[in-house]
């Protein structure tokens, strides 16, 4: 490994750590189909699981079989039958199933076995232990059509679950679930996976799929999705399919599984990619994260600063200030105005903030050290701190903004800003005025 490679190692581990600390003794659940179970790439997903367990995360794997199942029909000449979507499921499918299931189970058991010298499995010693947590009952006959062995889901057992949590125990669910009779039920995995979650109040429900999370009309990656949003784009996308066929596709029976979950209480869901490497702990252990994760509400917030925010700050705008763009504050400086300051928050980490000094004699108001992440431009953000000060600067019953700038000019003058004379400044703004950085005057009326 280069000097550059390790620093940038050492960089992303320390920055790891407020992540570390806030999912430590939390419980995911996470839901692995059929095809992530069949994706090279799943001995991967496995050692990052097993470093989430080292961490002290608390974890279920639900997983499904609808491949494996698929497979083993074809083998034996046995068709498929599908009704409104769903598995007509007689006693000769329900057999895959039930082997598919047994198949799949004993593999992942085997995968976290694993403990070789030099592999990240090494010592990990993780356990893990499966049985009858889901009870169903069946789905019945729906508009004439019997579905056999096709189940609904009926009941988690959550206390069992969480005893073998609390024995540091990764729990394995599969898509099965058994009746009071003894009967045996096909499920859908994202049923058992949502509710799974609903039921566990899991702080997180983590499902994989074929892409990387929700890409807008530009092909960008969104990295956070409303609930309701989501629903919505399901509807949406399912009214413009003509072919019945085409409507049951993985990202919607994934975004409506997140849209559930989050609706029943599930804070945070997320949908990553099972075939990139690397996928889960992106998204869990660094800001930006790898896929999108869906919200009931937006974990990004705009609010007033508090002395405790002060170190995030000089962070921000600590680049700003080394190339000129702001002037330097003072860390004893920052404590005595932190007061004046608005902040953008996500998910605990400080990406944007602006101050508003008031010069009440003259209704005016300053507009200074607006700075966003550099990670974070282009969302609209500074638009919204500005919104945020403006409305700020009216409570104070001020007409009007100033700002002072050598850099960013025109992004004022297209909020509506106009240049304007060092004479128009307050006077005890103007008296402090520094020639040598020679700043332009812009202000805005406030309506």
């Amino acid at each position: 490994m280069s000097k550059q490679d390790n620093d940038q190692y050492i960089d992303w581990f320390r920055h790891s750590s407020p992540y570390i600390n806030a999912h430590r003794g939390k419980t995911f659940v996470l839901m692995l189909g059929g095809e992530a179970l069949a994706d090279p790439n799943l001995t991967h997903i496995v050692h990052d699981v097993a470093l989430l367990s080292s961490l002290g995360v608390r974890l279920v794997i639900v997983f499904g079989t609808r491949p494996q199942i698929e497979e083993r029909l074809q083998k034996r000449g046995i068709p498929t039958r599908l009704h409104h979507h769903q598995r007509i499921t007689d006693a000769a499918t329900l057999e895959c199933a039930i082997e598919a299931a047994g198949v799949l189970r004993t593999l992942l058991e085997s995968q976290f076995s694993m403990g070789l010298s030099n592999t990240p499995m090494h010592g990990a010693r993780i356990r893990v232990c499966s049985g009858n947590f889901v009870t169903a009952r069946p789905a019945g006959v729906v508009d004439g059509v019997d579905l056999g062995h096709t189940g609904e889901l009926r009941r988690v057992d959550h206390q069992a679950i969480r005893r073998q949590l609390d024995m540091n125990n990764i729990v394995l669910i599969s898509n099965l679930g058994f009746s009071p009779t003894g009967e045996v039920f096909n499920l859908s995995s994202e049923e058992v996976a949502t509710q799974t979650a609903i039921s566990l109040s899991a702080d997180k429900l983590i499902l994989f799929g074929s892409e990387g999370g929700i890409t807008d009309s530009h092909g960008d990656l969104r990295s956070e999705l409303l609930a309701a949003t989501a629903r919505r784009w399901v509807t949406q996308y399912l009214a413009g399919i003509e072919n019945p066929a085409e409507a049951h596709t993985e990202t919607a029976r994934l975004l409506q599984a997140a849209a559930d979950a989050c609706e029943e209480g599930v804070p945070r869901c997320h949908l990553i990619s099972y075939q990139r490497d690397g996928a889960l702990i992106a998204e869990l252990l660094t800001r930006d994260g790898s896929g999108t994760m869906i919200v009931r509400e937006s974990y990004e917030q705009i609010r007033t600063a508090e002395i405790d925010d002060v170190g995030g700050i000089l962070e921000l705008i600590a680049p700003l200030e080394e190339k000129g763009i702001l002037v330097r504050r003072s860390r004893e400086r920052l404590e005595m105005e932190i007061e004046r300051f608005t902040i953008i928050e996500r998910d605990g980490a400080i990406i944007g903030c602006a101050a508003l000094y008031p010069f009440h004699e003259e209704q005016v108001g300053e507009l200074a050290c607006v700075a966003i992440d550099h990670h974070y431009r282009g969302g609209e953000r500074g638009d919204r701190l500005l919104a945020a000060l403006e409305d700020r600067a009216k409570t104070l019953d001020l007409s009007k903004l100033f700002v002072l700038t050598t850099r960013t000019a025109h992004w004022f003058i297209e909020r509506g800003f106009k240049e304007a004379s060092l004479d128009e400044l307050p006077g005890e703004k103007k008296a402090l005025y520094n020639f040598q950085r020679n700043s332009k005057v812009f202000f805005k009326p406030l309506g």
